[in-house]
């Protein structure tokens, strides 16, 4: 397999290549929840609908520590990649999956242990309260998959081929919703089935993405003795990955208070945010695919030695994600009440879900900005930044606001919705502000 070099040709082409698979696979990879919130909300109930809504935004926080753990892999592989020094690629690469499985059996342990008091906590509502818990067991049952799916994925990614992870996603995604179609229409499992057709997915192509590896004779040969984690690789992924993983934490973990407040109005709010939850993934694919693409494409260059070069990316890559962003929140001005049906008839659903799109899909606009810058400093390992950043974003803002909101308009989903892209407003300015004044200093190219 030959890598793909993101240090020569147009800058604008080759971001754009490289980012359309990342754009598919961001795709597929956000049917897989929108195709259990559709199959739930055609076959089942409200309650089904809010557990699935509730138990995706808990099974998000593994997703999002996964995420940020995977990123900084893809950087290092990428950095290595870009200076020629291939024993360093594969010894990151049997590093970072040997820590992501014994990752991904702690959280599972954590999930399974602390499931029932986390759900109580966001004030999950008695109606949907086992349905959740279930989901979400079933989940963090699949745990090795989804780390070991998504590791792969990332290690490619770095390596500079981002075609072949679209295409294990997309093998994935079908088998997902074909499986939530059989579980849940025909054998009736209702929650549980969407649940259990999700790691029964990612699982086969997961062993399907090895298989296919072993016989194309990648880089790294899969032998029992090279999945030895070397303690200096193991150390420089973590100073890597955990901000990123950390800031990722935090951003979910202020989601999920904002998901404590508004599952206290009712099952009917608590759907139209995981509604809305799911809506928002679809219009800020472009804005997260470009900031992926800008974390591997920074590293090779800045391993290349071409800082200017990642810099002219940022630039553009911006521009485009601002642009597909621009379009959605057209959409969600002019009508609203076509997104929601998307993924629920109800009537009573539709009507409270109106305002709070119109104002909350202001937030695809700020974060196609926050996406981007971020993924422009995650490629230059300025991570503990990013941290800082999105943690203050998180912690002093969001959840502040929320409180506040929450406190004084109480039922208001309009109001409510103004949260989220007031915080990712403020994170974006003060973010352009410190890449601007760092390039003048001449730090970041």
């Amino acid at each position: 397999m030959k890598n793909n070099d993101l240090t020569e040709g147009n800058i604008l082409t080759r971001l754009l290549l490289f980012a359309v698979p990342f754009l598919i696979a961001n795709i597929w990879q956000s049917l897989y929840g929108a195709a259990d919130l559709l199959v739930v909300g055609k076959y089942c109930g409200a309650e089904s609908v809010a557990a699935v809504a509730t138990g995706t935004q808990v099974t998000q926080i593994i997703t999002s520590l996964i995420t940020g753990l995977t990123l900084g892999s893809t950087i290092l592989i990428g950095k290595y990649m870009g200076c020629g020094d291939i024993e360093r690629v594969k010894k990151t690469i049997g590093t970072t999956l040997t820590v992501f499985f014994l990752f991904a059996l702690l959280l599972t342990l954590l999930l399974i242990a602390f499931g029932k008091p986390l759900l109580r906590l966001l004030d999950t509502p008695e109606d949907s309260f086992a349905l959740t818990y279930r989901y979400v067991a079933v989940c963090a049952a699949g745990n090795v998959f989804i780390c070991g799916y998504n590791a792969i994925s990332a290690i490619l990614r770095g390596y500079g081929d981002s075609l072949r992870p679209m295409i294990f996603v997309g093998i994935a995604c079908v088998i997902n919703i074909v499986l939530d179609v059989v579980f849940v229409k025909e054998w009736g499992m209702g929650v549980e089935g969407t649940a259990f057709a999700t790691i029964i997915s990612q699982g086969i192509s997961m062993i399907l993405a090895v298989a296919y590896l072993k016989w194309k004779k990648f880089i790294f040969d899969f032998k029992p003795k090279s999945f030895r984690p070397v303690g200096a690789v193991a150390k420089e992924l973590a100073a890597v990955g955990i901000p990123i993983s950390f800031q990722e934490l935090m951003v979910r973990i202020s989601f999920l208070y904002l998901m404590a407040v508004m599952n206290r109005c009712g099952v009917y709010a608590a759907a139209i945010v995981g509604i809305g939850s799911k809506f928002d993934v679809f219009a800020m694919l472009s804005a997260t695919s470009i900031a992926n693409a800008l974390a591997a494409f920074t590293a090779q260059n800045m391993g290349a030695g071409k800082p200017k070069r990642a810099r002219k990316a940022l630039w553009y890559g911006m521009g485009f994600a601002l642009f597909v962003a621009a379009l959605f929140w057209g959409w969600a001005q002019v009508n609203p009440a076509s997104m929601i049906r998307v993924f629920s008839k109800s009537p009573e659903i539709v009507q409270a879900g109106i305002p709070f799109f119109r104002s909350c899909s202001y937030d695809y606009l700020m974060v196609a900005m926050v996406f981007c810058l971020n993924g422009y400093l995650n490629g230059r390992e300025k991570t503990v930044w990013t941290m800082v950043s999105c943690s203050a974003g998180a912690l002093l803002l969001r959840i502040p606001l929320v409180y506040l909101f929450g406190e004084h308009f109480a039922g208001d989903l309009g109001k409510l919705g103004m949260i989220a892209p007031t915080v990712s407003g403020i994170m974006a300015a003060y973010t352009l502000v410190y890449v601007l004044y760092e390039g003048r200093k001449g730090r970041l190219g």
